[in-house]
C-alpha cells in the first residue's frame, strides 16, 4: 500500500465534510492554544490563557457518538501581568491551591451545520459542574512531514463565571462594575492521532 493510499484510508466522507475514520486523537501542547477574555471596566478586554493541559478526542464510527475530555492546570493561568494572575488564582477567583484542576467532558454531539458540530458537555471548575455547548470548527484533517495524521480545529463558548463561584467585582463610581460577568473561551488546537496499542 502507498503512503497516498494508507493517508486516504485515515479519512473518510460524512456528508461532504473530510473527517478521520475512527481513533483517539491527543491535543498537541505545542499547536493548541486555551484561551479566555472577559470585561474589564465595561469598556476593555482582558485576554489570557492557560499553559498546562492534557486532553483528547476520539472519533467514533457514527461521528455523533464521538467524545473529548481535557483537564487544564488552573495554576497555569496567564493574562500577562503577574499581579493580575496572582489575583486570579487567589480565593476571589480560581483558588488554584484547593482546585488544582478545570476539567471538561463532552456529553453529546447534538448537531452540524457543514464543518461546524455543536458539543454539550460538563465543565468543573472549583468542584461545580455546569453543563455547557460549545460550538466546535473542524478546520482540517492532514498527516505531518512525521507521519502523524493531524486534526485541526477551533472551539470557542460562554460561561457565566459566578455559576462556578467566582462571583468578586468591585462597583465603579460612574456605574458598571470592574469584571464582567461572561468569560468567553476559545480555544484553537491540533490533535494528533494516538498510534495503536
Amino acid at each position: 500500500m502507498t503512503e497516498a493510499t494508507t493517508r486516504a484510508a485515515d479519512t473518510r466522507d460524512f456528508d461532504g465534510v473530510t473527517i478521520p475514520t475512527p481513533g483517539t486523537f491527543d491535543l498537541d501542547p505545542a499547536h493548541t492554544r486555551i484561551g479566555f477574555s472577559a470585561r474589564h471596566m465595561m469598556v476593555s478586554k482582558v485576554r489570557g490563557r492557560f499553559g498546562e493541559f492534557t486532553g483528547s478526542l476520539t472519533v467514533a464510527d457514527d461521528p455523533f457518538q464521538s467524545t473529548a475530555e481535557a483537564v487544564i492546570k488552573t495554576a497555569s493561568i496567564d493574562t500577562g501581568n503577574a499581579q493580575r494572575d496572582g489575583h486570579l488564582t487567589s480565593g476571589d477567583f480560581l483558588s488554584v491551591e484547593k482546585f488544582p484542576e478545570i476539567t471538561f467532558r463532552s456529553t453529546r454531539v447534538t448537531g452540524r451545520q457543514g464543518h461546524v458540530f455543536t458539543v454539550l458537555g460538563d465543565l468543573t471548575i472549583k468542584d461545580v459542574t455546569r453543563e455547557v455547548e460549545l460550538t466546535l470548527d473542524l478546520e482540517g484533517v492532514g498527516n505531518s512531514p512525521w507521519g502523524k495524521q493531524v486534526m485541526g480545529f477551533s472551539l470557542a463558548t460562554e460561561i457565566n463565571r459566578e455559576d462556578f463561584g467566582m462571583a468578586y467585582n468591585v462597583a465603579l463610581e460612574g456605574g458598571g462594575v470592574l469584571v464582567g460577568k461572561t468569560v468567553k473561551i476559545e480555544i484553537e488546537g491540533e490533535a494528533v492521532r494516538r498510534d495503536a496499542a
